[in-house]
């Protein structure tokens, strides 16, 4: 059987790469990085989020930076991608697969994570959700784009709903493996569906008759 910890781990590294090849085709795609570049930016979308999670739970120093496993896979992926590009740009439906792929991976490790080191339940679905989004966020600002996280296809539900159910699973007391395949299924079709049918969460309503307001 699985330990939770070689779990976590691979849903890590499996989340690391896919986040990696999503990042690096967002800066092929939006932007004319080279080289160097492409591989900085896939690499932040890859550990931004995990980092930012490992610093608030004092997990130091973090795993980008202290596991040669995670540095290495982002930039595996990040340089795939780069020599691979023209053939994934393509197909349009890759950059939000591979999206959605490390978005279910990281909110369920990134629970994991939380409750292997105490967080309470609540803390645990808010870092499952930013290790999900947090890469993609810097990612975003980098690239000089409002954030995914604030507007797009139900992007920080999908991670909220893929950490809740690893956590109140837990809770209940199944085993591993349950929760995080079903977690990781849930935010991945979540995100997909949301992507497929233009599915956002609702705006302000009266925006437009306050748009032009001081």
């Amino acid at each position: 059987m699985v330990s939770s910890e070689l779990l976590v781990l691979l849903l890590d590294l499996a989340g690391t790469i896919a986040f990696a090849v999503y990042g690096a085709l967002s800066a092929i795609r939006y932007t004319r990085l080279d080289l160097v570049g492409v591989l900085v930016l896939g690499s932040v979308t890859a550990m931004g989020g995990g980092a930012m999670r490992d610093a608030i739970l004092g997990a130091t120093p973090v795993n980008a930076v202290s596991d040669w496993r995670y540095p290495a896979a982002a930039l595996l992926g990040a340089l795939i991608t780069f020599f691979a590009a023209r053939w994934l740009a393509r197909l349009e439906p890759a950059i939000v697969v591979f999206d959605a792929l490390g978005l279910g991976f990281f909110a369920v490790s990134g629970a994991g994570t939380a409750l292997a080191f105490g967080a309470s339940p609540v803390g645990a679905v808010l870092l499952g959700m930013l290790t999900a989004v947090g890469g993609g966020t810097v990612r975003d600002i980098l690239l000089s784009r409002i954030p995914s996280i604030l507007y797009q296809d139900l992007y920080a539900t999908s991670a909220l709903v893929g950490a809740l159910i690893v956590v109140v699973c837990e809770e209940l007391g199944f085993d591993d493996l349950i929760p995080a395949t079903v977690g990781v299924i849930a935010a991945i079709t979540i995100r997909l569906v949301a992507w497929r049918f233009k599915i956002s969460a609702p705006g302000v309503p009266w925006r437009d008759s306050i748009s032009g307001a001081d």
